[in-house]
C-alpha cells in the first residue's frame, strides 16, 4: 500500500470518493501543496497533481507523487489526460483546484489562453462545468495590479471561486493548508445547507465588577466554532457572534464580537436578523452584577456584590426575528431534570428545537446531548464535539 493510502480519510470522510486536480504553478508557495495534497487526501480525496514547468524549478515531481500516490502530469500526451480527468466523460474528477496560481496563469485563464497543461484543464474544466477554485499567491505589487484584478473578475464572471489571499506586508500569500482545505470541502463537499442563513451566537458574557474585574463563567467557545465551521462546510452562509471566549475563530469565518449581556443586547438592536437559523449557544449571565467604581480594593474582610436578574436574550431574539427557527441550549447539574427543564425552555419561548446538556460537558471529550423538538419528542446522542455539531445541523436540516 502506498504510504498515501495509508493516511486517506484518517481526519475524516468529508472529501471520501471526491476525485480532485491539483494544479500547481511556478510560485514559490508550490513548496506548501505537498503539505495540501495531504491534508486532502487526510479528509478521504483522491488527488491527481499537474504540474506547471516553472513549479518543477521549485518542487521535484516525485515530492507531489509520494504525497499524492499519483504521478504528477507536467506534460500532455496522446493519453489526453486533460480530457480524462476534466473533460465530459463518466470518471471525470470533482474539482479543479489551482493552489497556488500566478498572476501569469490566472491572466491566462481569464482570456482563454491555453499553452501550459494548467490552462489546459482549466480550459477543459469550464468547456465540461467541473468547478474550479484558484488560491492566488504573488507579491503584493503584482496582486494589486488593475489588469491582474480585472482578470480576477473576468474569472469570477465565468463561475470561478478564489480563495482570498493573506496579505502580509508586501506578499499576497497563501492561506494555510487547513483553510484551503475547508474551502475545498464547502465547495464539493454535502452542500445540504447551501444558501441557508445561520446566526450562531456562542462564547460567554463576562460582566464587570469594577473597572479591573470581571466575572464570566468557563465556557470555551468550542461548541460555537464546531457549529459555525461545520454549517460553513455544509455550504451556509454563516455568521458567528462570539463572546468571551479562548478558543480561536477561524479566519474564514465572519464574527462580531460582544463581551458583556449589554453589547450582545446592542448588537441585536443594530443589526438585521434575517436569518433562516439562529443557534444561541452562548453562556449568558442570568444576572448581572452592580459595577463599583475604579478598583475595589483588596485586603476586605467580607466583600458583596449587589446582582439584579437579566432579561431573557432567546425572548428578545424570538420578538426581533419571528421567522427564524430558532434552537437554545439548556444547561442542567445533572441528567434526572434535564428532559423536563428543556422542554420547558421550549414550550415557554415558542423554540424549534432545545439542546440540553449537563455540566460534564465542560471536563469531557466525549459527553451526550439531549435533543427535544416542539412535539416534546427528545433524542439522546453521544460523542465529539464536532459530530454532536453536525448532529444538530443534521436535525436543524429536518
Amino acid at each position: 500500500m502506498h504510504p498515501a493510502d495509508e493516511l486517506r480519510g484518517i481526519k475524516s470522510n468529508k472529501l471520501s470518493k471526491r476525485r480532485i486536480v491539483l494544479g500547481v504553478t511556478g510560485s514559490i508557495a508550490a513548496v506548501e501543496s505537498i503539505k495540501l495534497s495531504r491534508e486532502l487526501v487526510r479528509h478521504g480525496a483522491d488527488v491527481y497533481p499537474v504540474m506547471s514547468k516553472a513549479s518543477t524549478r521549485i518542487i521535484h515531481p516525485d515530492s507531489l507523487e509520494f504525497a499524492t500516490s499519483r504521478k504528477p502530469i507536467f506534460e500532455l500526451t496522446g493519453k489526453t489526460e486533460h480530457i480524462s480527468l476534466c473533460g465530459i466523460t463518466k470518471n471525470r474528477v470533482d474539482l479543479l483546484l489551482i493552489s497556488p496560481c500566478t498572476a501569469n496563469t490566472i491572466s491566462k485563464i481569464a482570456h482563454g489562453i491555453d499553452d501550459t497543461p494548467i490552462t489546459t484543464f482549466a480550459t477543459t474544466a469550464l468547456g465540461s462545468g467541473i468547478p474550479i477554485l484558484i488560491v492566488p499567491a504573488m507579491h503584493l505589487s503584482m496582486y494589486d495590479n488593475k489588469i491582474v484584478q480585472d482578470n480576477i473578475q473576468q474569472c469570477k464572471k465565468m463561475d470561478i471561486s478564489f480563495i482570498e489571499p493573506s496579505i502580509s506586508g508586501n506578499k499576497a500569500k497563501m492561506p494555510n493548508v487547513e483553510e484551503i482545505t475547508e474551502y475545498v470541502i464547502r465547495k464539493i463537499g454535502k452542500q445540504d445547507l447551501k444558501n441557508n442563513k445561520i446566526l450562531i451566537i456562542g462564547g460567554a458574557t463576562a460582566e464587570p465588577l469594577d473597572e479591573v474585574r470581571i466575572l464570566t463563567n468557563r465556557s470555551t467557545g468550542k461548541t460555537a466554532i464546531s457549529l459555525a465551521n461545520n454549517a460553513f462546510e455544509r455550504g451556509a452562509n454563516v455568521e458567528l457572534w462570539y463572546g468571551y471566549a479562548k478558543e480561536d475563530v477561524p479566519s474564514y469565518i465572519p464574527v462580531k464580537k460582544f463581551e458583556t449581556f449589554e453589547d450582545l443586547s446592542n448588537l441585536l438592536n443594530n443589526n438585521d436578523l434575517r436569518f433562516d437559523s439562529i443557534i444561541v449557544c452562548a453562556a449568558i449571565a442570568d444576572y448581572l452584577p452592580k459595577k463599583q467604581k475604579g478598583k475595589i480594593p483588596s485586603g476586605k474582610n467580607k466583600l458583596i456584590v449587589e446582582f439584579l436578574p437579566s432579561f431573557k436574550i432567546i425572548q428578545k431574539i424570538k420578538s426581533i426575528a419571528p421567522k427564524s427557527k430558532i434552537i437554545a441550549f439548556k444547561l442542567e447539574e445533572d441528567k434526572e431534570n434535564l428532559k423536563e427543564k428543556s422542554y420547558q425552555l421550549l414550550k415557554k419561548n415558542k423554540l424549534d428545537f432545545v439542546i440540553g446538556n449537563t455540566i460534564s460537558a465542560f471536563s469531557k471529550e466525549v459527553y451526550e446531548i439531549l435533543i427535544i423538538n416542539k412535539k416534546g419528542e427528545c433524542k439522546y446522542q453521544k460523542g465529539k464535539k464536532e459530530e454532536l455539531a453536525n448532529y444538530i445541523l443534521d436535525n436543524l436540516k429536518k
